[in-house]
């Protein structure tokens, strides 16, 4: 017969049940901390200790708390209990995010629902609409971290939308407009042509996207060296579309570039025998494979530095497109992939946009808000990019 040997161990007796009932048990703590206005006990018991202050990131009035906010949010409420537990004021403040994009994709997924198009809304309604939405899902948010156990001046949170704080916000605008600090310049911002709209870099979603890839000669019109008289530099890019937006060429001072001439071509290729083209002496042999090269022959070697200075014409000189096209030194320049060249376009690449700007080269307006080439642009006016 087995031996039964549940009676031979000796444990402590203790009130605390075999099973914590969290489902049960949670709620009761949660309600018994409220009685108790634990929140507001603590901060008459801390009244003259070192503040403690988290500065907690808000998060958007947008939709029901998911995993991340539960993460976000617990790991927080434990550094400022530790903080509290260790002898200072850490009297934490929740808040909202009540502007942006992802509120208003809620209300225009509302208006599309409906049939509605968004710019026949007044603004003045479509914001009324985005800070009644703001201000529902703030309360359910509210009682939502609540039920996660998350300690805070739940009473009194901060809101990006209190007019209380806009107004704050214009009165620090007023300060760098009359100390001179305040002017109207130009960056590179992500945008969204559906939306109409300047993205943040966490709104950005990237899709897997196949772009063509195209080769495009600039025909040397001022040679830094005479080994470039009456060649051609070659890019490569993915973009296409900002080929009208190109203001310069970027070269690596320091790599080894090769000026060919063409001897044999495939059928397709569009280069003609004859042709002298330049680029990175590494990269050749892909760089005239892919653009049906069959034969060529060296006709000089150069450094980066020795082009650098050079002038070339744009590609479509012919077509409207009749500015110069300096080439610069370009620390991004890498001979990973293509010819060892990177077109230059200010209005479209960050890279671009700062070269650019160091240099002096103009950042012409290309596309408008719905990604269409403005009517100024010659040959690809109204076409979206």
């Amino acid at each position: 017969m087995a031996i039964d040997y549940k009676d031979t161990v000796f444990l402590p007796k203790t009130e605390f049940p075999m099973r914590a009932g969290l489902p049960k048990k949670e709620p009761e703590l949660l309600a018994h901390w409220a009685k108790l206005d634990l929140f507001e006990r603590q901060r008459i018991a801390s009244a003259g200790r070192p503040p403690f202050v988290l500065h907690d990131g808000p998060p958007y009035a947008n939709g029901h708390l998911h995993i991340g906010h539960a993460l976000n949010k617990i790991l927080k409420d434990v550094i400022n209990r530790s903080q509290q537990m260790m002898g200072k004021d850490s009297n934490y403040v929740p808040g909202w995010d009540c502007h942006g994009l992802p509120i208003e994709w809620k209300i225009e997924e509302q208006y599309r629902a409906d049939g509605q198009n968004k710019d026949d809304v007044p603004i003045v309604e479509f914001r009324r609409e985005c800070r009644e939405f703001a201000a529902n899902w703030i309360e359910v948010q509210s009682a939502e971290f609540q039920r996660l156990g998350v300690i805070g001046n739940w009473a009194e949170p901060y809101t990006t939308m209190a007019y209380a704080a806009e107004a704050q916000i214009a009165r620090e605008i007023a300060k760098f407009a009359m100390n001179g600090g305040l002017y109207r310049g130009a960056r590179p911002v992500l945008w969204s042509v559906v939306e109409k709209t300047a993205l943040a870099d966490a709104e950005v979603e990237y899709e897997d996207h196949v772009s063509p890839s195209i080769y495009v000669g600039f025909p040397v019109t001022q040679a830094a060296d005479s080994a470039l008289e009456g060649a051609v530099i070659v890019i490569w890019t993915t973009t296409p579309w900002t080929i009208p937006g190109n203001r310069a060429i970027a070269a690596g001072a320091d790599f080894d570039y090769v000026r060919i001439r063409i001897t044999g071509v495939g059928k397709k290729s569009r280069v003609r025998i004859g042709d002298e083209l330049v680029m990175a002496r590494s990269l050749r042999e892909t760089a005239c494979r892919e653009m049906g090269i069959e034969a060529s022959e060296d006709v000089a070697k150069l450094k980066g530095d020795a082009i650098i200075g050079s002038m070339c014409a744009h590609p479509l000189h012919a077509k409207g497109f009749d500015h110069e096209v300096p080439v610069l030194a370009g620390d991004f320049v890498t001979t990973e992939h293509g010819t060892g060249f990177v077109h230059i376009a200010p209005s479209h690449g960050e890279d671009d946009f700062h070269l650019g700007r160091a240099h002096g080269l103009p950042v012409p307006d290309m596309v408008d808000e719905a990604g269409c080439y403005f009517e100024h642009v010659p040959l690809f006016a109204g076409w979206q990019s």
